[in-house]
């Protein structure tokens, strides 16, 4: 493997790292292996070694496609189905806050007025979810069967709009729209390619100057309201 190839890869399972929120010593309880393995690994001391991936892939789920070429989603497309009573509010500042606004609606407000205190309407405790992340709700079908409407994703805020993770499914916002889609890499380094999963939808070429925000979908929340 190239110096360079696994340097991609070590940024990409330090990007796992972040999304768990977990110390070295934690990812290394995961997956199984040493933690000053670990350490060697994530700092170039060391080089990774079939074995190594192959427990990332087993124990965390993670699509080693993804980790190893950065193409894919990082874990697979299937959604958590959430059932009603479980996801009823369980108390304010418990769990992940859910806001009364649909991601793929209105334009005239910022991120900070979309996750304004007001628009919040409970709280949920999930498993696997990051702090970090906000729930809201889904419009349309330009995005099923991954993301039905009325479903809700679970978002969280894009540090670095520079770093994107091909692939993965993006509630990016524009002049005059907002919108959820898979961000594709464009033959322009200077556009994006806003990709539907619905084949009734087609592409989207945008300038990347267009985008004002981007919110990464963390998960996809299907909820059961049957009695």
């Amino acid at each position: 493997m190239d110096t360079q190839k696994n340097a991609e890869i070590i940024a990409r399972i330090k990007y796992l790292m972040k999304e768990m929120g977990v110390r070295q010593v934690q990812f290394a309880e995961r997956i199984g292996v040493d933690t000053s393995n670990l350490s060697k690994y994530l700092n170039a001391h060391m080089p990774l070694s079939e074995s190594f991936l192959n427990r990332l892939v087993v124990n965390l789920g993670v699509s080693k496609e993804w980790l190893m070429e950065g193409t894919d989603l990082p874990f697979g497309k299937a959604p958590v189905v959430v059932d009603a009573a479980a996801a009823a509010p369980g108390g304010a500042g418990v769990g992940t806050p859910v806001y009364d606004v649909d991601a793929t609606a209105g334009v005239a407000s910022g991120r900070n007025e979309l996750f304004a205190s007001e628009n919040i309407v409970g709280w949920v405790n999930l498993p696997n979810m990051s702090p970090n992340c906000r729930i809201v709700r889904v419009s349309g079908d330009s995005m099923a069967p991954v993301i039905m409407d009325g479903d809700f994703v679970a978002v969280r805020e894009v540090s670095n709009p520079l770093q994107i993770y091909w692939g993965q499914i993006y509630v990016v916002q524009l002049d005059d729209f907002r919108l959820v889609k898979y961000l594709r890499r464009h033959t322009d380094p200077n556009m994006v390619v806003l990709r539907s999963e619905n084949p009734n939808y087609d592409d989207m070429d945008v300038r990347r100057s267009d985008i004002h925000e981007m919110l990464l979908v963390q998960h996809v929340l299907h909820i059961n309201t049957r009695l």
